[in-house]
């Protein structure tokens, strides 16, 4: 199994993003993958406080942490690139790091 880091947009439109996300997920597990979704994960009540800059940096690169071990970073687009998105992506192409661009819909 490929090991995927998944982007997609949280901050704006928070439960669309949420439900977006989960279903980025199961396409990616569909396709075979083991895919992560840091955004998802730290953003639970009781983690991480999105809406505060510091604790939201810290998920972005608690996120990227996983990127050394990852096979793929995928960036799943219906809805564009948000801010987080675009810093990830940034961050991929500096670091040579396999990213794909996806859609669902």
């Amino acid at each position: 199994m490929k090991r995927v880091i998944l982007e997609s947009p949280y901050a704006g439109e928070v439960e669309r993003n949420i439900k977006y996300a989960r279903e980025c997920l199961k396409d990616s597990l569909k396709r075979g993958e083991a895919p992560i979704a840091s955004h998802l994960l730290y953003t639970q009540d009781g983690v991480l406080d999105d809406l505060i800059e510091e604790e939201r940096m810290w998920g972005i690169n608690a996120g990227l942490a996983w990127k050394e071990v990852a096979d793929l970073q995928v960036f799943y687009i219906d809805f564009g690139m948000s801010t987080g998105m675009k810093y990830a992506e940034k961050y991929a192409k500096e670091h040579n790091i396999n990213l794909e661009y996806r859609t669902l819909y």
